[in-house]
């Protein structure tokens, strides 16, 4: 996570279909698929996605004398749907999922091998490329990177008068709930929004080693750093400047309803927002995130979005070739016009429809501040302890002292489970 300099350099400016297991059934090429299916790939895209794909699978259709089916599918729900698609004979040949699921795919055998030469890896930034390495492999490719940003309404704050510290909001905040309105309001009784304050105290999830490979025995999500986030956290929701609803598993379409129903003045949430907070009628501005008390600036994960091909699919060389089609830099550039998705490639840095994007440069500003999310196995073992005592310290019920040693103690158990 700490070595982002490839991303960096993008992100300044700007993730046969027979009944077969794993690693079987893996025959290159055109196979007489089309016979049978109507089509020699399946592809799950991401939901609301498809659009950006459009133009290029109909070109490599044309190229190819192939025929691809594009269904779409919530892209974090994919790698389950694998597992019970895949052995039934009816998964996709290629899928799109988010790069911290990787780990746990390769694993399970899920993903195959992808032969992809350097020329083609040096495309895409360092940081995106690399969480689609395990082992040394390639098992995808990055279509699109994210992190969070800072959304704020222009009838209730305007761009001059905004804070720039988290202190500075916590101040306006109170100010506003004398107005029943709320200034800003965040997520931060789960890991993935609360790791930008820890990250900024010295919290983290995993060490990492010097060639950038996680050691998910070195866990610092209970050090003095990340209790002091913790600490700090807790004041935003003890003096009632965050309300009480959005912690919890409703608090994401609470914090939306906030923001889109104009009593919120700010949001801290990401890119997928961007056409819901437009289409909610709220003009809008966005920024990188705000600095911290003791000065360093607020984190954020990044997220990767990969094509990756299934080890289930009896085409893995024409799905390969299809996975390196459809994000190379042309058709990168044409999804992202179409989506939004701020493309991995980083020639694309400068391409205008970037530079001009507010919200790209407000991704690509605060991605100088952010962390790849681990796509270790690990990683599945951290997730609910932690939001868990998240929520503890959100609701005042334990402090932060306690129950985030706690949580380590279950994280590390429960890595220690998955080995044995």
């Amino acid at each position: 996570m700490k070595k982002m300099t490839g991303l960096l350099l993008f992100s300044a400016l700007a993730f046969g279909l027979g009944a077969c297991g794993p690693g079987e059934g893996t025959t290159t090429g055109k196979t007489n698929t089309k016979n049978k299916n109507d089509y020699d790939l399946l592809v799950w895209e991401d939901q609301d996605k498809k659009g950006g794909i459009e133009e290029a699978v109909k070109q490599f259709e044309e190229e190819n004398d192939v025929k691809i089916k594009v269904v779409e599918k919530a892209y974090a729900g994919q790698v389950e749907d694998l597992r019970l698609d895949g052995p039934a004979g009816t998964g996709a040949d290629v899928i799109t999922i988010p790069a911290d699921q990787i780990g746990t795919a390769v694993t399970e055998g899920l993903l195959a091998k992808l032969d992809i030469d350097a020329a083609t890896q040096e495309l895409y930034t360092e940081a995106a490329m690399q969480s689609q390495i395990v082992d040394g492999n390639v098992y995808g490719l990055p279509k699109a990177v994210e992190t969070q940003i800072l959304y704020y309404n222009k009838a209730l704050v305007a761009e001059a008068d905004l804070p720039t510290t988290t202190d500075e909001w916590f101040d306006f905040s109170k100010e506003m709930l004398t107005n029943n309105q709320y200034g800003l309001l965040a997520l931060w009784d789960q890991l993935y929004y609360a790791q930008g304050i820890m990250s900024g105290y010295g919290g983290y999830v995993f060490g990492q080693e010097a060639d950038g490979t996680f050691n998910s025995a070195d866990i610092g999500l209970a050090n003095q750093g990340a209790v002091e986030a913790g600490e700090y956290i807790q004041e935003f929701y003890q003096s009632g400047v965050f309300p009480t609803g959005i912690i919890g598993e409703q608090g994401i379409n609470v914090l939306d309803s906030l923001f889109t129903e104009g009593k919120a003045a700010a949001v801290i949430s990401g890119p997928w927002n961007l056409t819901p907070y437009k289409e909610a009628g709220i003009d809008y501005g966005v920024k990188e995130l705000p600095l911290l008390s003791n000065g360093e600036h607020m984190g954020s994960f990044i997220g990767v979005k990969s094509y990756n091909v299934s080890s289930y699919s009896k085409n893995t060389e024409l799905a390969q070739k299809f996975v390196e089609f459809i994000t190379n830099a042309e058709n990168s550039a044409v999804r992202y016009e179409k989506t939004l998705e701020v493309p991995a490639v980083i020639s694309l840095a400068d391409n205008p429809l970037i530079q001009e994007s507010e919200s790209a440069l407000a991704v690509s500003k605060q991605s100088q501040f952010a962390k790849l999310t681990p796509g270790i196995t690990a990683m599945n073992a951290v997730w609910e302890p932690t939001d868990a005592a998240l929520q503890t310290i959100a609701t005042g019920k334990g402090k932060p002292s306690e129950v985030l040693p706690q949580a380590v103690e279950q994280i590390k158990a429960s890595i220690a489970a998955s080995s044995n």
